[in-house]
């Protein structure tokens, strides 16, 4: 990955100039970097990344691996293009190993996700078996740290 990228990638609220000046390159060349990253599809879009245990409206997530059967013209993209079309669906993966298909999944409880699986992702043409790993704290997501730990040390101590 080149530099402007991985900078990109690490914080995209960098204005152009912040860019040009951690890059040593004309701000004029960043913008046009960019643009020409936009327009290939090499950057996809911008996200501020979450910490949900700080908001009120809060949620759950799972990971939901999927075995499948792949077809033979399309191998796996059909089944995988079938789960994004779901709203619940965040990312959808390809995985090597015991399981094809790795999905995180939103939903509001627990039970909502297990009604999902069941109702709507068990039921696509193809799929084997299911295995849902629900995600009770996240520490790091996209290499951002989302947990301070010692704001969650216990500063107390034992008197006798």
């Amino acid at each position: 990955m080149d530099k402007l990228l991985k900078l990109l990638s690490e914080n995209a609220h960098f204005s152009t100039a912040e860019l040009a000046a951690m890059l040593g390159k004309p701000e004029e060349f960043v913008k046009n970097q960019i643009c020409e990253y936009e327009k290939n599809g090499v950057i996809k879009g911008y996200q501020a990344i979450i910490n949900s245990e700080n908001i009120e409206d809060s949620f759950v997530e799972a990971l939901i691996e999927l075995k499948v059967t792949p077809k033979k013209e399309t191998g796996f993209d059909d089944i995988a293009e079938m789960c994004m079309a779901f709203e619940e669906v965040e990312s959808v993966y390809l995985m090597a190993g015991v399981y094809d298909l790795a999905l995180i999944v939103r939903g509001q409880t627990m039970q909502e996700i297990a009604m999902f699986v069941a109702k709507k992702l068990s039921t696509i043409e193809g799929v084997l078996s299911t295995g849902t790993h629900f995600i009770m704290r996240r520490y790091k997501d996209r290499g951002i740290c989302l947990t301070d730990f010692d704001a969650d040390k216990d500063e107390r101590s034992l008197i006798l």
